[in-house]
């Protein structure tokens, strides 16, 4: 079995899990295409069974659905090489290399929980991250 996007318009509008072979009888006749993904990829990384990044990424090499970047969810785009959330926030920038979005400032790492507060970097763009308490 494999998962498959349906992609209109260049955005995710269902995921499906299906053998391959479905696709030799399936009609749709509706817009769009149905693109191959995979779930464990997130951030052009292959994911081990435990959500880690792996150890070894040669398994990803000439498997089209795992060179995607990132399993797709609905709302995701796709630009015919990966697929890509929608933006996190206003101020976050794509990263062509992850099909991710990056916080403006890096979060800190001191092993507390943080969330992203958007005004708080519109007011003053040298804070963002707020620490999580209770």
């Amino acid at each position: 079995m494999a998962h498959y996007a349906k992609v209109e318009s260049g955005i995710v509008t269902k995921v499906i899990v299906a053998d391959p072979e479905f696709f030799d009888t399936f009609v749709d006749d509706s817009p769009g295409k149905w693109v191959k993904t995979s779930y464990n990829m997130f951030g052009g990384k292959y994911l081990d069974e435990h959500n880690n990044v792996a150890a070894d990424q040669s398994v990803i090499a000439g498997d089209e659905a795992r060179e995607r970047k990132n399993f797709a969810g609905i709302g995701f785009s796709y630009d015919g090489i990966g697929f890509a959330p929608p933006q996190s926030y206003p101020s976050w920038v794509f990263n062509s290399d992850t099909y991710t979005w990056d916080p403006p400032i890096a979060i800190p790492q001191d092993g507390k929980p943080y969330s992203w507060d958007e005004s708080l970097y519109q007011s003053d763009n040298t804070k963002g991250w707020v620490e999580q308490t209770g």
